[in-house]
């Protein structure tokens, strides 16, 4: 679609809901936090909790209800957050990567419900970076004018089934002015830690595919190395 047909597009949206997102760094947060000791220190855990809620509680309290308002600092405390956690988070599987292969650990159960915890961070945690940085992120993608917008990360189906058949049409971006929800990103993130490729969207810039790649990466070692490993030990 042309720039001439963006800007004749109507801006309908409604903003988007803020409580699936916070709903979502609640439940990594939790998993961070409950990580064995031998795996990530309490002490560092603890200072990555409380340094996420005090990012995460300034952001609630700009849009306690929906996303329609931005500032300089809300958008820096809304990114850095989301790669805070990942980083935490790729801190604590290379740690559990060298407890069963350097340090020999026989605590497969624990390593194993680690294992687990550390996918459904890297997981929320990068789902959270995609939806914060997809075209501007979801205040700027539902407030401003297309023909305004950062250029999109991701294509999805929708941005261009305005000419397939009709019921499929009704849900494209240039009928209804739909606008990909954090619901999207979760989901081309579970597939991309599963699948160890993209879902129903297209990474299309070269920060995105990197990211994708990283999340990949960390899936990827947590079900060949580690889970395997854990279950080997649990059934020997």
């Amino acid at each position: 679609m042309d720039a001439q047909n963006d800007r004749a597009i109507e801006r309908t949206a409604r903003a988007e809901h803020r409580w699936p997102a916070v709903l979502a760094v609640l439940v990594a947060l939790s998993f961070y936090a409950f990580l064995p000791t031998d795996v990530t220190p309490t002490a560092l855990r603890a200072l990555v909790v409380v340094i996420a809620v005090g990012m995460l509680v300034p952001v609630v309290i700009l849009n306690p209800v929906r996303l329609n308002k931005q500032t300089s600092w809300s958008r820096r405390l809304a990114v850095g957050l989301p790669i805070m956690l990942a980083i935490a988070n790729y801190a604590a599987l290379i740690q559990i990567v060298i407890l069963l292969t350097v340090a020999g650990s026989k605590d497969a159960q624990s390593l194993l419900v680690a294992a687990v915890q550390v996918w459904v961070t890297n997981v929320i945690a990068f789902s959270l970076i995609y939806w914060e940085l997809d075209r501007g992120g979801p205040v700027a993608r539902r407030v401003d004018e297309r023909d305004e917008l950062p250029l999109a990360d991701f294509r999805f189906p929708q941005d261009e089934d305005h000419d397939a058949i009709t019921e499929v049409a009704k849900r494209s971006s240039a009928k209804i002015d739909w606008t990909p929800a954090f619901i999207d990103y979760l989901y081309e993130a579970g597939v991309g830690a599963m699948a160890f490729s993209p879902g129903a969207a297209v990474p299309l810039s070269a920060r995105m595919k990197a990211l994708i790649l990283a999340q990949s990466g960390g899936g990827f070692v947590m079900l060949a190395l580690i889970i395997a490993h854990a279950v080997g030990q649990i059934g020997s």
